[in-house]
């Protein structure tokens, strides 16, 4: 049985289906705990754990609390490090999450120092001389500064960073990371001399995150997006630590129905709906006009019950950020989010129970909410169906099931169609 060499915490479920879609890209067979793990949970027979957790919006004490019980998990499991992921556009507040439960796993390893780079080049998140862009735009002007949840309107990672940490935050800028990983670690080191904590780490591709994961291998700890994993894998094969993997995808093979979930509103994903609308039967259900997760859950079942069979079935709550704002004037935001959460659960237990055993789930908070309604405790990571998803076998489910857990702004405008073609190899 293999012990597990990186142990990683995430601040949400999507995030840590796309940190584990990238560590088995790069070799690593990797598994995806639900929560916080009970102390009796066998080790998974793994090159890596990912702990999912819903600390991104949770009170800052919470969430510090949850992730460092899964950090305590990990080290019993024999973990080497710990990689700490948030999301690739540095989701938080002024008050945290990111920088507490930052520095709360420092404490607890001994480290005193880390560096944080929510860099993913691939999905056009990028950080130059310490400012965030999602693609051409700096964060704080690319539509995602009024996000209801988590608002970042602020484009500089030192500044907002320093805002929820003790110490000063450094900066390892870009003309120091393009001359590669010794570089880095030289200047990781003296920013650390200099009494600093954290280090925000420019990068703009892939061959910079994989120069900063390898300047990164005697650190504790390392904190960034999934984009940061792509250079981790490598410093364990130097080590001898990790064999090669001939197939780290591979799952079992899952026969039935299949349909999607999707609870997100964000554009990529309306983007995606409206592309499978004109393949695929979709349903738009309407929470402001049926505020009642029951009623809407009954809503979709009888709709899916009669169209469920040779194609995929679509349903969806997402909706126009003006609808949104309606609905969380009218219920308040936490319980307008706490509706669509448990309608959804509520829509995907009753496709399980007419033999769906294919479902894709878009949205953070949706996936989270479906997951527990259907008891999953683990999900062994397969095939990326685009940077970041990848599907996954349930382990835990009352049924043999295939899940991808898609976050709102991942993913191609055909996604829904694609990720059913990949399982059938077209």
């Amino acid at each position: 049985m293999t012990k597990p060499l990186l142990g990683c915490i995430a601040d949400d479920f999507t995030g840590a289906t796309d940190l584990a879609s990238m560590l088995v890209r790069n070799g690593m067979r990797t598994v995806q705990l639900i929560g916080v793990p009970d102390a009796r949970l066998a080790v998974p027979d793994a090159d890596a754990v990912v702990v999912a957790l819903k600390s991104r919006t949770a009170p800052v004490q919470q969430a510090v609390r949850d992730s460092l019980a899964a950090l305590d998990w990990l080290r019993a499991a024999g973990c080497r490090q710990f990689f700490f992921k948030y999301c690739s556009t540095f989701d938080s507040t002024d008050e945290g999450n990111i920088g507490p439960v930052g520095e709360a796993l420092m404490d607890a390893l001994g480290s005193g120092f880390a560096l944080a780079c929510p860099a993913f080049p691939a999905k056009g998140r990028t950080v130059y001389q310490g400012h965030l862009f999602v693609g051409t735009a700096l964060l704080n002007q690319s539509g995602m500064e009024n996000r209801p949840l988590t608002p970042m309107r602020d484009a500089n990672l030192v500044r907002v960073l320093g805002r929820q940490t003790r110490a000063p935050v450094g900066l390892v800028p870009f003309a120091t990371v393009e001359q590669g990983a010794a570089a880095i670690r030289r200047a990781l080191t003296a920013l650390k001399e200099q009494g600093r904590r954290w280090a925000i780490v420019d990068a703009v591709t892939d061959a910079h995150l994989r120069a900063i994961g390898e300047a990164a291998a005697p650190h504790a700890l390392v904190s960034g997006g999934s984009g940061l994993a792509i250079g981790l894998p490598d410093n364990f094969r130097r080590a001898g630590l990790l064999p090669p993997r001939t197939d780290p995808e591979a799952l079992p093979d899952v026969q039935g129905l299949a349909a999607v979930i999707a609870g997100s509103c964000a554009r990529t994903t309306q983007m995606q709906i409206g592309r499978a609308r004109a393949h695929l039967p979709v349903l738009e259900l309407d929470p402001l006009a049926t505020p009642d997760a029951d009623a809407l859950a009954r809503q979709a079942t009888q709709w899916a019950a009669e169209r469920l069979g040779t194609v995929p079935v679509v349903i969806a709550a997402s909706a126009l950020s003006d609808r949104v704002a309606a609905l969380q004037a009218r219920l308040g935001r936490d319980a307008a989010g706490a509706l669509v959460e448990q309608a959804l659960a509520g829509v995907a237990e009753a496709l399980i129970r007419f033999g769906v055993r294919r479902l894709v789930v878009a949205g953070g908070e949706t996936a989270e909410a479906v997951v527990t309604r259907l008891h999953v405790h683990s999900l062994r990571i397969g095939a990326e169906i685009d940077p970041g998803v990848p599907w996954t076998f349930a382990e835990g489910s009352f049924a043999p099931l295939l899940l991808a857990l898609k976050s709102g702004n991942s993913g191609a405008p055909d996604f829904f169609l694609k990720a059913f073609a990949v399982l059938e190899g077209t």
